[in-house]
């Protein structure tokens, strides 16, 4: 007879956790789920999920504990309101972006109350989510890694890639080649168009060869339609960014295009916080007054 599943926790439900959360139950997951906007929670009571009003409530009978927050802050913020309640040998998974130093205070604090933590972030936007493709890139012990596994596979291919913070600078290795790569294929379109081809047909003629990828796919056709609803958005790209130079800075590391990609999402950051980070086409525009990829209006949140 098999061991009953773990029962778990789920802490923030919004636009990546909704989906993720609903995976879980789907397989068959007990989960209590809990949201600072409660109505995000309720959402998920059709698919069988327990609502919380509050941290502590949702995680005193968890087994594990799934964290996806907006920031490193706000993660402390709602562990403090759930310590209390949290038991001893109970797991930590925190699948928000923070940055590495965030994630090892979190797990010396746990640790202290014997409580396991595995930093987790995932890659693959609300799609991903969705699909249940997510790439999780985990920081943490091989045991408690162990442990999460399962968990983790339902909503996506895990990889343990080192100790406690080292999947937060996983994430960070990924948002630097997503950000970069967003860039070029924005520069690269516009210029097709600047130089009078078919940025369309151009884009379809590279793909299949070395510049081909996810990216060029999803969001340069994003680009061409000027769809910059979000899966992702420019507020946590930004936020990422910002975290890679200060893990450079930590690590020794001078990353000169990383520096340049962050302050093109930087000059959009207030104006489009919660477009799809594909915006960084509007970054590129702004400084090339006068040049305008397609004829569509903008699709924006």
């Amino acid at each position: 007879m098999s061991a009953p599943l773990p029962a778990i926790a789920f802490l923030g439900i919004g636009l990546m956790g909704k989906p993720m959360a609903t995976r879980l139950l789907q397989a068959g997951y007990r989960l209590t789920a809990w949201n600072r906007t409660p109505a995000k929670a309720d959402a998920l009571a059709p698919f069988g999920a327990s609502v919380a009003d509050n941290p502590g409530e949702a995680v005193a009978q968890a087994d594990i504990v799934i964290t996806m927050l907006e920031a490193g802050p706000v993660v402390a913020q709602v562990i403090d309101a759930a310590l209390s309640a949290l038991r001893p040998g109970t797991l930590v998974i925190d699948m928000s972006s923070t940055r590495q130093s965030e994630a090892q205070q979190m797990h010396a604090r746990l640790a202290a109350r014997s409580v396991a933590f595995i930093d987790a972030p995932v890659s693959g936007g609300v799609m991903g989510a969705e699909a249940g493709s997510l790439a999780i890139m985990a920081g943490g012990s091989p045991a408690d890694f162990a442990r999460a596994e399962p968990i983790l596979q339902v909503m996506g291919r895990a990889i343990l890639v080192g100790p406690a913070g080292c999947g937060q600078v996983a994430k960070l290795c990924n948002q630097l080649i997503v950000g970069g790569t967003l860039s070029i294929v924005a520069e690269a379109l516009l210029l097709a168009q600047a130089g009078g081809a078919d940025p369309a047909a151009v884009r379809a003629a590279i793909r299949g060869g070395f510049a081909e990828s996810r990216i060029l796919d999803v969001h340069g056709q994003r680009m061409l339609e000027r769809n910059f609803l979000p899966g992702g958005q420019v507020k946590s790209q930004t936020k990422d960014l910002e975290n890679v130079l200060i893990a450079a800075s930590a690590a020794g590391v001078h990353l000169p295009v990383a520096e340049l990609v962050t302050d093109i999402y930087r000059s959009i950051a207030d104006a489009v916080p919660n477009a799809d980070q594909s915006a960084a086409l509007l970054a590129l525009e702004r400084l090339n007054p006068g040049k305008r990829l397609g004829k569509d209006a903008d699709k924006l949140p």
